[in-house]
């Protein structure tokens, strides 16, 4: 059969074109097209549940794009499209663009989880917009309209709340992610002589960085500027989390050896609230550390143009001309952390605040803290550590509480796969030689 073949044609049209029409009817919910996530971020479909929901992971060609795909959004107006950041072929923003479908784009939020999102854990918070995301400058997102328009003045309960959140914030000594190490970092630091500039790597490479820097620049480049900078001070750098625990090494990442001759490396993962004690400054491109540094009063530059910059809070490299607000540090939080992203228990799989949002984060993490001085490793939490710590809690309860125990640990602890035992391998058999015939 050739490949172009009408067979072939029709018997793709049959394979790709097959929609249950029968499903979206008896829901009778708006169609959801979630485009490009990668398999194990099924925890979509609870994030979404007013929507009928039709997944394609990352393998889908713009041959099957059209035949399963763009017949159903164009029969169903009311359809959506949802996709992972970025990472979708250009084909369907143009598709979406030209037929005027919504183009939803989702991302982690500022309070996520306490494992680092590369080792697959789930999101305590999203991040939806319809327009660009809130790292993307080169358009304005949800976000950025938010901080602009916002009647701030109007709302002092909502800022009020915004202080009491960065308070809550500072308090618990949370971050995005929440794998690192508490330490004494005077320890590291040493005796305070001068002032001290903290340089905050990232992943390069990000998505962050591409679209929010005009500027090629890497983490070494950074350092070196914030040396420049600032002559007399002592200049500290903190490699990015994944960076340090090896998750990330696509695109090839700089090396921090090349700048230790000028900067203390900080070779081992402490927390942010660790980092920046007895900080004067902090350098960054685009990194939510950043902003987590405005939070505690200390200055900040940026060489790119992240969510918090371009507001008047904070020293900026780049600029960018829509944002011509002056907003506070309380302002800019009530925006990015209470009204923009949406928070997601993913135990009760109910949509939550900010602050019940933090609440779980921090029992979640003084949990697994607590199971791994208990079983003498750290920080990871061996399998049944936890399980072991909260068998008190299962005694005299009720099924839904079990079941809901139950489920936490199975997302804190996960349990391990029983490894099967080795089949003895058989052996070998004798070759079998052919007889030669004998002669009479």
């Amino acid at each position: 059969m050739k490949p172009n073949s009408p067979l072939q044609i029709f018997k793709a049209m049959y394979r790709y074109g097959r929609i249950p029409f029968r499903r979206w009817s008896s829901t009778g919910k708006p169609t959801a097209f979630v485009l490009g996530l990668s398999p194990w971020k099924d925890f979509i479909q609870d994030w979404l549940p007013n929507e009928a929901i039709h997944r394609r992971d990352k393998s889908f060609t713009r041959f099957e794009f059209y035949l399963s795909i763009v017949p159903w959004v164009l029969a169903d107006r009311q359809s959506k499209m949802y996709v992972w950041g970025y990472k979708h072929p250009d084909y369907v923003e143009t598709f979406c663009k030209r037929f005027n479908v919504p183009l939803i784009r989702i991302e982690d939020g500022f309070i996520r989880s306490v494992a680092l999102g590369a080792t697959k854990a789930p999101p305590l918070s999203l991040c939806f917009d319809s327009s660009v995301l809130y790292f993307d400058p080169t358009g304005r997102s949800d976000l950025e309209e938010i901080i602009d328009t916002r009647d701030f003045a109007g709302d002092p309960e909502l800022v009020n709340r915004a202080r009491r959140g960065i308070d809550l914030l500072l308090s618990t000594r949370l971050s995005k992610y929440n794998t690192s190490e508490d330490v004494d970092v005077e320890t590291i630091y040493g005796p305070k002589t001068r002032r001290r500039v903290l340089v905050v790597g990232q992943v390069e490479g990000d998505m962050s960085i591409i679209k929010g820097c005009n500027l090629k620049i890497d983490n070494n480049d950074l350092v070196r500027i914030a040396a420049r900078e600032n002559p007399d001070a002592q200049i500290i750098y903190k490699p990015h989390p994944e960076v340090l625990h090896g998750t990330r090494k696509d695109p090839p990442q700089s090396n921090p050896d090349l700048v230790r001759s000028f900067a203390l490396v900080l070779d081992q993962d402490i927390t942010l609230a660790d980092a920046f004690k007895t900080v004067d400054h902090v350098y960054t491109i685009t990194s939510l550390s950043g902003f987590e540094a405005l939070i505690r009063g200390i200055k900040v530059t940026c060489l790119g143009m992240p969510f918090y910059a371009g507001w008047g809070a904070t020293d900026d490299r780049q600029l960018c001309e829509r944002r011509t607000a002056r907003r506070s540090v309380e302002e800019i939080f009530a925006a990015a952390y209470l009204l923009y992203p949406k928070y997601f228990d993913p135990i009760l799989r109910k949509e939550i605040s900010f602050e019940e949002a933090l609440a779980l984060l921090q029992w979640m993490k003084e949990n697994r803290a607590v199971a791994g001085k208990a079983s003498g490793v750290t920080p990871a939490v061996p399998a049944g550590s936890s399980r072991a710590l909260l068998r008190p809690l299962l005694a005299g309860a009720s099924k839904e509480k079990i079941d809901t125990i139950r489920q936490l640990l199975d997302v804190l602890d996960p349990p391990r796969k029983p490894k099967l035992p080795l089949k003895p391998k058989a052996p070998p058999k004798a070759k079998r030689w052919p007889l030669k015939a004998s002669g009479g």
